[in-house]
């Protein structure tokens, strides 16, 4: 065993100098769909205008190299709020964010159509899941966040 390390130190050192990196796994290579940011409180006083509702958002990011489909995909809260992606790609190194109110959905803003808050301002979680359930990713928040957490 102590030699078969000892070979393998300096292998690893040599993709080092080659890469200046050290070589990721392979799910770290392919990188994901990730929540990056949520803002749960929106500015102002919750008043259920379209503009406040649409100022409650989640972001999620492609760090991958090549853009994924969300069809099918679920973003919801604690309480199963859900929002289903429609038939739509994330580019690669792109961001999307998911506003709770009503618009015009474009490449980097989705509108969920709700007509009243869904992230709680006091504790939630925004849970990310594929279509077949599994889950991607989830951001949690307390009190102690003002009203914007990145994750």
């Amino acid at each position: 065993m102590r030699i078969r390390a000892a070979l393998a130190l300096p292998a690893l050192a040599g993709a080092v100098a080659l890469t200046g990196t050290v070589l990721s796994t392979p799910a770290q290579a392919a990188g994901g769909v990730v929540i990056r940011h949520v803002w749960f409180d929106s500015p102002g006083s919750d008043n259920g205008s379209n503009s406040s509702l649409n100022a409650e958002w989640v972001e999620i990011k492609n760090t991958s190299r090549s853009a994924i489909s969300l069809k099918g995909w679920v973003l919801k809260d604690k309480a199963n709020h859900k929002y289903v992606f429609p038939n739509v790609k994330i580019g690669a190194g792109k961001t999307m964010k998911v506003r709770t109110g009503t618009g015009r959905d474009s490449a980097s803003n989705k509108y969920q159509d709700r007509g009243w808050y869904v992230w709680n301002n006091t504790s939630d979680t925004a849970t990310l899941t594929k279509a077949n359930g599994a889950k991607v990713d989830s951001c949690s928040w307390t009190t102690r966040d003002p009203s914007d957490k990145w994750c």
